[in-house]
This record gives C-alpha cells, structure tokens and sequence, in this order.
C-alpha cells in the first residue's frame, strides 16, 4: 500500500508559519461559507472569530514574515521578483479588508467573501512557491537561526 502524501515537505524553521497557515485557511473557508447555507456562524460570531485570529496569530505572522524572513532572505538573493511583490502587495490588501471587517457595522458578506478568497490564494501561493524559494536560497545555517524568531503561540 503506497503511503499517502500528508502535504508539504517544510524546513522545521517555518513550521511555526505553516502552522499559523493552517489556521489562517480554517478561518479562510469560514469566511468563504458566510452568506451562504454551508455557514455555521453569524457574521458577528465570525467576525469575533476574525479580530481574535488577527490579534492573536494573523497580525503577528505578517510581522515575522515581512521584518524576519525577507531580510535574511534577501542576503542571498534579489527581493526584486514579482512573487516577493504580489506577497508584500496581497499582505497590505489583506490588513486593509480585516480592518474594514473589524470597524465596519454592517454588509460584510461580501467583504468576508473576499477576505476568505485572497487568504486562500494567498497562503497556497507562500506554501507551494515563495517558501520553496526561500528554503532553497537560504543555507541550512541561516534556516536554522530563524527557528527562535518564529515561534507557535498556542
């Protein structure tokens, strides 16, 4: 019996992002559902959901990504590629809709709708070709040194 695939080979630095993605896409099909008969929840339930997301992993994880990932990664390769561009430009897109969710009041369906879509294109792009590009370009050694900079705050 052939042993099943149980997704992406990651370095052991980056679990604590992976993991953090794997929530992120949870809450990205919630978001996706609200409005429609597949939804378990109320948009205030989900956005309650949402801001305790954000505040506790969300906000933090853009953080590490941008102010600790790309400055070790950019040592050893050009951060002018439009992969690296549309991650920073879909970064700011993302903040921008979860602060609209967060302090706007009413019609929100179709801006959750929205936020679940480009959170879920966004974190299989980072999976499957920008943290790839990053194993690949940094050594092991610099991997390794990332490990105490990104951690899981479960």
């Amino acid at each position: 019996m052939a042993k099943r695939n149980k997704g992406i080979k990651r370095h052991e630095s980056l679990y604590p992002l992976s993991h953090h993605h794997h929530h992120a896409l949870v809450l990205a099909l919630k978001l996706k559902r609200i409005g429609t008969e597949k939804s378990e929840l109320t948009e205030n339930e989900l956005k309650s959901e949402l801001e305790r997301f954000w505040e506790k992993d969300g906000n933090q994880h853009f953080r590490d990504e941008e102010e600790i990932l790309l400055p070790v990664y950019v040592q050893y390769t050009s951060i002018e590629q439009p992969e690296i561009t549309e991650m920073l430009l879909e970064h700011v897109t993302i903040r921008s809709h979860v602060h609209q969710i967060l302090t706007y009041e009413d019609n929100l369906v179709s801006l959750m709708n929205n936020l679940g879509e480009l959170l879920d294109t966004h974190i299989r792009k980072e999976e499957r070709v920008l943290f790839p590009m990053i194993e690949a370009a940094l050594p092991e050694h610099e991997l390794q040194k990332l490990k105490p900079y990104l951690h899981i705050d479960d």
